[in-house]
């Protein structure tokens, strides 16, 4: 099972959400996508996709300043 890395950082909202969508859409259900950003505002944007989605957020982390988000595709 393939896991997909996106890298949106340096990328300002709302690209990270439009990468990540693109990324979660070329993937099989049960799938894992990371994305890793540093856009300040997507904590927030990207929970708030994910609820929308409905698709799982196994994590959510910020390392100097650098938001990484692990989602599983439903």
């Amino acid at each position: 099972m393939g896991n997909l890395i996106v890298d949106a950082k340096g990328l300002a909202c709302p690209l990270p959400i439009v990468k990540a969508k693109k990324g979660i859409d070329s993937l099989e259900s049960g799938q894992i996508m990371e994305l890793q950003t540093t856009d300040k505002g997507s904590m927030k944007d990207f929970q708030a996709w994910v609820n929308r989605t409905n698709h799982e957020l196994i994590e959510a982390k910020e390392d100097n300043g650098v938001f990484t988000f692990i989602v599983k595709k439903t």
